[in-house]
């Protein structure tokens, strides 16, 4: 065969391949095109933050940009049967302290999650419900404290292929955040992104985490628990991180691969 005749072949099969990979992105955003999306923000007494509205407004962007419809509320009465099937995933967006009125809507929840469905949670949603170990596994950890104010810090990343962190490289240099510690946490969670803790400022850490981590603390995971898909980031205090373009597409990824069901298959575990 002629050397012209190979690079003909050769142009042949990337062209090939070029379109066997447009074809399945196009197959996958039509698949996720048209998911129903709860953006969830009720805090209880305590500590609310500030940055809730900053946080919807960014989700429903990333909801109309991808194709998805969503509302938002911080009434705990959109638990009932009824009105939570609709959705195809939960995100809990700094929801904080007890975030549900009644043990029903606990149950609903949890029956919701238990029937495949899936859930996200952003910032101090490791903060909800405090007393109810469940909901601790189902997000992956339980809060404990964070690092003394906002502070600049390295990330880690450690899965480069889930699509909530395929895009960054290999260290992520993160702006004025609370660096958050949790414990209680789930051993089926896969971390994507950890904090540098040599990067952070606290007397405390010796104490917690101590050297139980070495240098790193997760600040990101997913992990299918109790038959639904659960995806969690610890990052997102300030307003301005949901303006961030690699915070956005974090979030994105996180809200898609939680929206997939468990049986399809994934980049990433």
């Amino acid at each position: 065969m002629s050397l012209v005749n190979k690079m003909n072949n050769g142009h042949k099969k990337n062209r090939k391949l070029l379109f066997a990979c447009l074809a399945l992105l196009f197959c996958s955003s039509l698949s996720m095109a048209g998911k129903h999306v709860l953006i969830y923000t009720k805090n209880g007494k305590g500590f609310v933050h500030k940055n809730i509205a900053a946080s919807v407004k960014c989700l429903e962007k990333i909801c109309k940009d991808n194709g998805w419809t969503c509302e938002s509320t911080d009434d705990a009465s959109v638990f009932t049967k009824a009105k939570i099937s609709k959705f195809d995933v939960l995100v809990f967006s700094n929801t904080n302290n007890e975030t549900f009125d009644t043990e029903a809507q606990k149950q609903v929840f949890k029956e919701y999650i238990q029937n495949g469905g899936g859930f996200v949670g952003i910032h101090s949603a490791c903060g909800s419900e405090r007393n109810w170990p469940w909901f601790w596994a189902n997000l992956g950890g339980k809060f404990i404290r964070h690092a003394p104010g906002c502070q600049d810090f390295d990330i880690k990343v450690i899965d480069k292929k889930h699509p909530s962190t395929s895009f960054l490289g290999d260290v992520w240099k993160w702006k004025s955040d609370e660096f958050y510690y949790l414990n209680h946490l789930n051993p089926g969670i896969h971390v994507l992104i950890a904090g540098d803790l040599r990067t952070i400022k606290d007397q405390g850490k010796d104490k917690y985490p101590g050297e139980v981590y070495g240098d790193y603390f997760p600040l990101a995971w997913c992990q299918e628990f109790d038959g639904g898909r659960q995806w969690y980031t610890a990052l997102g205090h300030m307003d301005e991180h949901y303006q961030d373009e690699n915070f956005i597409q974090h979030l994105t990824g996180g809200i898609r691969w939680a929206m997939t069901k468990k049986e399809s298959k994934t980049e990433s575990k």
